[in-house]
């Protein structure tokens, strides 16, 4: 308990030194990891912006993001390719980008998953919600899906909220928090793929698949 509320409240600053759910910045990258370049020490642009943004929503940056490629940011990266296998050479190749778009998510890409955590599941507990993102994290790392957030997202008939245009409500605080801790890896799911409201479905195929659980209203599957 002591450890979650801990986890909780790194998570409460972390959105609050984003400024997300206000404002959570000016730039908001959009390139593709094959288009990005090679980052090092000394690099000042974008994508620097896009990797230390994507390094602090899992704790591994913690200075302000500044676009400039120095020394703190080196170790970030360095941290993040031992905690992924990677070759740790500081260096923000294709490789370690590839793992970045996987496991982490750019500042858009925070945004729809706290526009889809709010717009589908705004009624659930707070673990219901991180549920809702952990599945689309799970998504992102799967084979059978789209390999960005908006192509997860943007799947036609995909989600519910997407198609009916509730998707496009403000979230709150509440949901880029989950959105966050989702990021980070809480998945309370048990590596769903998928979620339904046992009350509402009508899709005879979704009660194939495998459940791993109920949080609230939604049943969660593989």
């Amino acid at each position: 308990m002591k450890m979650m509320l801990i986890k909780k409240l790194v998570v409460v600053a972390l959105v609050a030194s984003f400024g997300l759910g206000m404002n959570a910045g000016s730039w908001s990258p959009t390139v593709s990891a094959a288009a990005a370049t090679t980052l090092k020490q000394g690099t000042q642009n974008g994508d620097v912006w896009d990797a230390q943004f994507r390094l602090k929503t899992l704790g591994l940056y913690e200075p302000s993001i500044d676009g400039k490629y120095g020394p703190i940011t080196a170790a970030a990266v360095r941290n993040f390719q031992t905690n992924y296998g990677l070759s740790v050479d500081g260096i923000v190749g294709a490789k370690t980008w590839e793992y970045l778009r996987k496991f982490t998510v750019n500042q858009a890409e925070l945004e729809m998953l706290a526009k889809v955590i709010y717009s589908e599941a705004r009624g659930e507990s707070y673990e219901g919600q991180v549920a809702v993102g952990a599945v689309v994290m799970n998504r992102l790392k799967s084979s059978q899906f789209e390999n960005t957030i908006q192509g997860i997202v943007f799947e036609v008939g995909a989600f519910t909220a997407v198609s009916d245009g509730q998707y496009n409500l403000t979230p709150d605080s509440e949901a880029y928090k989950a959105a966050l801790e989702a990021v980070r890896g809480w998945d309370p799911t048990g590596g769903a793929l998928y979620y339904f409201n046992p009350k509402t479905a009508t899709s005879s195929w979704i009660w194939t698949r495998q459940q791993t659980v109920q949080i609230g209203n939604h049943i969660f599957a593989k």
